[in-house]
């Protein structure tokens, strides 16, 4: 697999995510990782740790944010096969 991506505004719209995560949900800590280039099958693609003081909000969040890290993130993945 290989993801490629526009940088500066991937990242604007990734913080955008985390910013509107923190205001639906009691959000201690956020990270979000989402790496480019070329990656083997089994690699992670995607890291995202939440905190919360509830663990159903933290993955509530989760979800949330990588749900639309997919919708809108100009995040593209490209298959390749032997």
């Amino acid at each position: 697999l290989e993801y490629e991506a526009y940088d500066r505004m991937a990242v604007s719209e990734m913080q955008k995510i985390v910013d509107d995560a923190h205001r639906r949900w009691q959000i201690l800590r956020c990270v979000v990782i989402h790496r480019t280039g070329l990656l083997r099958i089994g690699e992670m693609a995607v890291l995202i740790g939440v905190s919360t003081p509830h663990r159903a909000d933290a993955f509530e969040a989760t979800r949330y944010i990588i749900d639309t890290i997919k919708q809108t993130v100009p995040i593209w993945k490209k298959e390749i096969f032997t």
